[in-house]
């Protein structure tokens, strides 16, 4: 079994690999001597595979170890040959760790026996074996039918080719207890039959039990029976539901019929209802990775979205190729052509809110295979669809207890009928069954009943009437204390389906109800804990060391969640609501915010969610209490409110562009107003240079500066920065492909106590005045690979206490005066792969406690634990986070 595994992977891998040869540029090199390697050891493998024999229990641990790493080299190969082109830091990470696949090979094939004398020796053996087994599988058969009970039906292959069709067989080691009802798809499916017989009773057995083989009008496959008990894949040990199950087993037969069509299949149903978790699971189904080979593909829609730069997005994923210009100037042969001999792909579309929309997104080649995941149905483009139905009464059951017990079923301790009321009110669904599980654990039985009660009052719930779910789910939130709701209701300024950068969402916190950090980040963690907020993959363990950055980490929120929040915010009258926010984008302002722009509005928050939006799109309002605004657009130009001007209580200023490209800001004279300005995060904008006659910000503490072009603004600036910028104390520049040098006016900033630079590809050097920034305590250069040096005044930072260059592999070394920062408390160095010395200084860091690095440097550091007794030393995995390229 490992030498068949062994050869399907690397006759898979080199056609892999040849993909890579041809697509990319910096992987070519690593990839042929890879692709060399595996040729030169295919032949061998075959060989051994082809001869059936039964290898010895250690040559098949060494085969399995084998067929390990092919497997993890053809992953590779394949994010490789998806990999975009001008992302150079993915491509190398990719290439070192083929490089390391490729020396191992090299040492196995060194290592073995002469696999080429086994291979002919296996042959002489193989020639005997094999006339016997087709003889005993002929007597099995046939002893078989004779035997049995109830007839046999052998599909539609003729009953003499049915020896060949057993190739492959591996009988179980106990006999079934029960009938087995086995349907085959069609024959046109080309379901392969030695997979349908994987785990069937030995042959002996055959005769005790009828087996159906074949799918008849009256037999169809009992697949909530055979799932029974089955978990999801990603759920560890936690037990799904039958509807989850029956609907995911019936949802991959419709995506798997018809190899080469043009398929649309559609999972619908009302908020809440798991749509999205169903086709998540499905997703990450071995059988569904498999059939697709993993060209599976996810994309998260919303109601204000760039259908034409997310189509194109889209199809340089699927195709491989990077596209100059819009998607529809693609000619027809050529988008046919760039899916072609890659076989089917599987594009998941969540939350589509319009026909229009979807057939935009429908590619009509080859392969395609659509899941479109929507509260609506769409029959005149989705031919099948499974509608979710609410949960039955014992899973909704298990699942509220989950939520608000930790545990399967209702403690012993607990008033089981009112439980049983509560959850009956949730009326099965699985969204309103979590967050008021959650809202009610710990809770005293008074609440509980009050809990009850105030679900009683409202009426039923239906498919048609979310908004009576959202009348229930308002419960949930009455027991958050006062700052952790008014936090939630937050959350509803962000556009629906977009990520919050967790940056942006804890400064926002802070200003608007005085917290400190800390308090901030605790209650992230509650509303976490009480699923009315996610987490993105390791958010909170990473967010809370006490040197994180929040730059990468963000959260998302359940679309119901989000309107549950509108919802609550809607209660007010327009002129006195706390929030006033546009719910989704929309071409000009709402016609009711027209209607009161003459008055005073008591919005703490605001937030605008547009398209382009120029001068005479704007009408004058008056924000007299405004503290944050939120600018959510996606232009290449757009002009800046003029009622900025006069928003004399503004702290936190939020611009974010969706937009394919960044955006260039015009009525920036408005910034000359903003005296009060204490945060800035720009998101994918064009930076104009700064004039010198820029008028001082002089509560400004924190600029972020995300995917933005610097270029313009930081070359020939004669700008006083701590002039203009005399309290600054953070500043952040990630993902700004643009900058290769920082300008020296940065380290006049004598204020800046943390300066992170991450991403920034192009980045080459530092300046050489570093060491003046004296108040610097953090600081981040990571994730920049063309940085080859620091400048060694980094060393006379006598006050910093936190230092991150991790992924900077080109750097080379260190200065070798780092022992003189005596502060220094953590320091983290993982994939600097050109670092091979420490400073004989780095002895001298006696306030050091942690280090991150790779093995072989931290073989370095332990020589250095002599001298700093308290040093921990984590040696760190290679990782590279591409989570914001979703967006």
């Amino acid at each position: 079994m490992s030498t068949s595994l062994a050869g399907e992977i690397a006759t898979e891998l080199i056609k892999e690999l040849l993909n890579v040869v041809r697509m990319t540029y910096l992987c070519r090199p690593t990839a042929e001597q890879l692709k060399r390697s595996v040729d030169s050891l295919l032949p061998i493998v075959q060989e051994t595979s082809l001869s059936g024999v039964e290898l010895p229990q250690h040559r098949q641990n060494q085969l399995s170890e084998l067929a390990d790493n092919l497997r993890l080299a053809l992953e590779l190969a394949r994010k490789a040959a998806a990999s975009p082109r001008w992302n150079v830091y993915r491509s190398m990470q990719l290439a070192r760790k083929m490089e390391r696949i490729d020396n191992w090979i090299t040492r196995w094939i060194e290592r073995q026996i002469p696999a080429h004398v086994l291979a002919d020796v296996h042959h002489i053996r193989a020639d005997y074996a094999a006339r016997f087994d087709r003889i005993e599988r002929t007597l099995d058969i046939t002893a078989a039918s004779v035997m049995a009970r109830g007839p046999v039906a052998l599909g539609t292959a003729p009953f003499s080719m049915f020896p060949e069709m057993m190739k492959g067989f591996v009988p179980v080691a106990a006999p079934a207890k029960a009938p087995i009802a086995m349907g085959s798809p069609p024959p046109s499916s080309g379901f392969p039959m030695p997979e349908m017989m994987e785990g069937l009773m030995p042959s002996e057995e055959a005769a005790k039990v009828p087996v159906a083989m074949g799918k008849s009008q009256s037999s169809g496959f009992p697949v909530a029976e055979m799932m029974e008990g089955l978990i999801l894949a990603g759920e560890g040990m936690k037990p799904v539901g039958v509807g989850i199950r029956f609907g995911k087993e019936k949802v991959k037969e419709m995506l798997m019929d018809g190899f080469d069509r043009v398929t649309v299949v559609g999972i619908s149903g009302i908020g809440g209802s798991g749509k999205t978790t169903l086709a998540r699971e499905i997703c990450k189904d071995p059988e569904i990775r498999s059939y697709f080979k993993d060209r599976i593909y996810f994309e998260t829609l919303s109601q204000s979205q760039n259908l034409e730069s997310l189509k194109l997005k889209l199809w340089e994923q699927i195709s491989g190729n990077m596209v100059l210009g819009a998607y529809n100037q693609i000619p027809q042969w050529q988008v046919e052509l760039g899916t072609r001999d890659k076989g089917p792909f599987l594009l998941v579309l969540d939350d589509v809110w319009s026909a229009s929309e979807l057939e935009e997104l429908v590619f009509r080649v080859p392969g395609c295979k659509i899941l479109v995941v929507s509260r609506f149905k769409f029959p005149s483009i989705v031919k099948n669809t499974y509608e979710i139905e609410s949960l039955g009464e014992e899973d909704a059951l298990s699942l509220f207890c989950h939520a608000a017990f930790e545990q399967k079923y209702i403690p012993s301790t607990f008033d089981k009928k009112l439980v049983k009321q509560v959850v009956e009110e949730c009326k099965g669904l699985p969204l309103a069954l979590k967050v008021i599980g959650a809202s009610l654990r710990d809770q005293p039985p008074k609440l509980w009943l009050r809990a009850k009660n105030k679900l009683a009052r409202g009426e039923s719930i239906c498919e048609s009437h979310e908004n009576k779910l959202l009348e229930r789910m308002a419960s949930s939130i009455e027991f958050l204390s006062g700052k952790v709701r008014e936090c939630f209701l937050d959350l509803g300024s962000f556009p629906e389906d977009k990520r919050i950068p967790l940056d942006v969402l804890i400064n926002m916190w802070m200003e608007l109800h005085d917290l400190d950090e800390e308090d901030a980040f605790a209650i992230l963690v509650e509303l976490s804990n009480k699923n009315l907020l996610n987490l993105l993959k390791d958010a909170q363990n990473r967010a809370g060391d006490i040197y994180s950055s929040y730059t990468e980490l963000s959260v998302t929120q359940h679309d119901l969640l989000r309107d549950l929040a509108l919802h609550v915010n809607s209660q007010e009258t327009l002129t006195s609501r706390r929030r006033l926010i546009m719910p989704r984008k929309e071409n000009e302002l709402p016609k009711e915010w027209d209607r009161v722009k003459d008055q005073q509005l008591e919005a703490q928050i605001v937030s605008i969610n547009t398209g382009e939006m120029k001068e005479s799109d704007w009408f004058q309002m008056h924000f007299p209490k405004a503290e944050v605004l939120i600018l959510n657009f996606a232009a290449d130009a757009y002009f800046l409110p003029p009622f900025l001007s006069i928003m004399p209580n503004l702290k936190t200023l939020i611009l974010i562009n969706y937009g394919a490209s960044c955006t260039t800001l015009q009525n920036l004279s408005v910034f000359t107003s903003l005296s009060n300005l204490r945060s800035l995060w720009l998101e994918k904008i064009a930076v104009p240079p700064l004039p010198k006659t820029t008028v001082p910000l002089q509560n400004l503490r924190k600029v972020s500066l995300v995917l933005c072009e610097l270029t313009n603004s930081l070359r020939g600036s004669k700008v006083d920065l701590s002039l203009t910028l005399p309290r600054l104390s953070h500043l952040t520049i990630d993902h700004c492909i643009d900058v290769t040098k920082l300008p020296s006016a940065i380290c006049d900033i004598n204020s800046l106590e943390c300066l992170s630079i991450s991403n920034c590809h192009d980045l080459s050097e530092l300046p050489c005045e570093f060491g003046k920034l004296n108040s610097l305590k953090i600081l981040r250069v990571y994730a920049c690979p063309a940085l080859k040096r620091l400048p060694h005044s980094i060393c006379l930072l006598k006050g910093l206490k936190y230092l991150d260059i991790s992924q900077s592999f080109n750097l080379r070394e260190l200065p070798e005066e780092l022992g003189y920062m005596t502060s220094l408390e953590k320091f983290d160095m993982r994939e600097c792969s050109q670092l091979k010395t420490l400073p004989r200084s780095s002895s001298s860091l006696k306030s050091l406690g942690h280090v991150i690095c790779d093995e072989d440097i931290a073989l370095l550091w332990k020589e250095a634990e002599r001298d700093i007794p308290d040093l921990h030393i984590q040696v760190a995995e290679e990782s590279f986070n591409l989570d914001w390229l979703v967006e």
